[in-house]
């Protein structure tokens, strides 16, 4: 076995193309680091419908060039099969983006390079950029694919590998499967052709086009007044949100120093995530120091929007749920038609709304691959600070434009005296308190999730916080709305659960909603107080039950 191993390690440390992941192979392998090596090499990082993410290293269970190599040639063999043309002037076109993060510049080039000695045109953004402008230049380009390179909000020594077809929208099954065995067919680097040269690197037009699109997602003459105060989170969203502001005449955003520009490292946070503990003191502060309206926060590749308000003396965050229904009541009010859209794990509340504007509606697994995908789209959210406010021009969440739109509608409040949290109490007397929350459990050892997953199905939850369970659906065959995943779904009386294991991050995440009616706004008070106390009990309950 131990020879096995190092011969395996040898064998691919003869065909790495990077230094970086030479030396530190090389080190292991001279140390006869056994265990480590065994952590590299007991499979290879898995290419799904989240693309691959993983930590960077040497080793096929690492994120490296020679796993992002791989990735690229499975896709441009996968392509071709598809009957997309290669080999002369008609060549189907892939564009690629990349975020800030380590080693993103050099798999975007690999990219560029593997698609270029596979017959097919490929062109790079021209510096690192958000996600969403990735998403837009694909349709923009009249693309047969995109790839991002990014780990989104995953830690400092993550990076990742996310895969669009030429509709703009992420892969999903079976297409990921089927790349994923073209993948599995490369046997040696050397069968993968990889000129220096030959591939397109793009200018500012495709980022000026996509600021451009930006200006749709606005009303006419609406009011511009609210002032903000923004942080990328050590990402890339900076340049292109404080462009979009200005051609929008919103006041210049109040920037947080310390995480504005592009830093791989995030040295100020543990995890370059709002939504994480800590994430957003620095953004906190600065607006006791400021006093602006609002704080909007971006992660690292700026698909995501964070919004924080005044509630009292201090500051919070909104919960992604809580901008989710702001947005879709703001863009009711205008008018919009269309399909709303939501995945499963989000607040009911978005459905109510649509109802009573009597749009359509739809539910779909977690992750905007499925979300983009709703048949006539108008707007579509996920409760992780995803928005997808203009699916004509992206369709993939956007953290850009949805911070112009919530920006939008907290100028038009300020403009009557009121603010976001007063347009919930609205919304709150209107289709009852949607209280939503998570029980999120970070671990080392994924069998522990298996485990736990495991438990609940063999002894599901006959209630919670005292409310029995009267429908208990098992996910993973799937529904007549709902391809299947792994995941549980719990419905109780004027409750919801559901408990799945993250796609992204070595997490299982259980997602809380309890509904508690409201008639006036005197009755707001208790009944936020009766949510808080019901959602507290259900975790507590739920914790037992997974024994976690």
């Amino acid at each position: 076995m131990h020879d096995d191993l190092i011969a395996q390690a040898k064998a691919w440390l003869a065909e790495d193309p990077d230094p970086d992941t030479r030396a530190e192979l090389a080190e292991l392998i001279e140390a006869n680091a056994t265990k480590e090596l065994a952590a590299r090499f007991a499979g290879t990082l898995q290419f799904g419908t989240a693309g691959l993410r993983g930590e960077l290293g040497a080793g096929p269970l690492r994120m490296n060039r020679s796993v992002v190599i791989r990735a690229a040639a499975g896709l441009a063999a996968y392509l071709k099969k598809q009957g997309v043309p290669h080999g002369d002037d008609t060549a189907g076109l892939v564009v690629i983006g990349y975020d800030a993060r380590h080693k993103s510049a050099d798999f975007a080039r690999d990219t560029a390079a593997v698609m270029t000695g596979a017959g097919l045109r490929a062109a790079v953004l021209p510096r690192p950029l958000p996600t969403p402008v990735l998403a837009f230049a694909i349709r923009h380009l009249g693309a047969v694919a995109g790839v991002e390179v990014t780990a989104s909000h995953n830690p400092p020594r993550d990076n990742g590998y996310k895969v669009y077809l030429g509709d703009g929208s992420q892969i999903v099954p079976p297409a990921d499967a089927r790349i994923a065995a073209e993948i599995d067919a490369i046997t040696t680097l050397t069968a993968v052709p990889r000129p220096d040269s030959g591939w397109q690197t793009l200018g500012d037009d495709v980022l000026d086009a996509y600021l451009a699109r930006t200006d749709a997602v606005l009303a006419e003459d609406s009011p511009r007044t609210v002032r903000t105060v923004y942080t990328a989170m050590h990402g890339v969203g900076k340049d292109p949100l404080l462009a979009a502001f200005a051609r929008a005449g919103f006041p210049e955003p109040m920037l947080v120093a310390e995480q504005a520009d592009p830093d791989p490292d995030f040295p100020t946070v543990a995890f370059p995530n709002p939504e994480e503990p800590g994430a957003m003191d620095l953004a906190f502060a600065r607006a006791r120091e400021t006093d602006p309206d609002l704080v909007i926060a971006n992660d690292p590749d700026a698909d995501r929007c964070a919004v924080a308000v005044k509630d009292g003396a201090d500051w919070r965050m909104l919960r992604g749920d809580e901008v989710g229904a702001l947005l879709a009541a703001h863009l009711v009010a205008r008018g919009a038609r269309g399909t709303f859209a939501e995945s499963i794990v989000s607040s009911a509340l978005l459905g109510s709304i649509a109802a009573r504007a009597g749009l359509p509606h739809e539910e779909t697994l977690t992750g905007f691959k499925w979300i983009a995908r709703v048949e006539g789209l108008r707007y579509g959210y996920e409760e992780a600070l995803g928005y997808c406010v203009d699916p004509d021009g992206v369709r993939d969440k956007d953290g850009i434009t949805a911070a112009l739109l919530i920006t939008e509608l907290a100028s038009q409040l300020k403009e009557q005296g009121r603010t976001l949290l007063d347009l919930l109490d609205d919304l709150a007397v209107e289709h009852g308190l949607h209280a939503t929350d998570q029980l999120s459990v970070r671990v080392q050892d994924l069998s522990l999730i298996a485990d736990a997953m495991r438990r609940l199905r063999e002894q599901p939850p006959t209630g919670l916080a005292g409310l029995p369970v009267t429908r208990t659906e098992d996910l993973t065959q799937g529904t007549e709305t709902l391809p299947p995943t792994d995941g549980l779904r719990y419905t109780l009386d004027g409750a919801r659960v559901i408990v799945r294991p993250s796609g992204t991050e070595p997490k299982l995440k259980c997602y809380l909603e309890v509904v508690v009616p409201v008639t006036t706004r005197a009755d707001l008070a208790p009944a936020h107080e009766k949510a808080k106390e019901r959602l507290t009990a259900i975790k507590e309950d739920l914790a037992r039950a997974l024994g976690i």
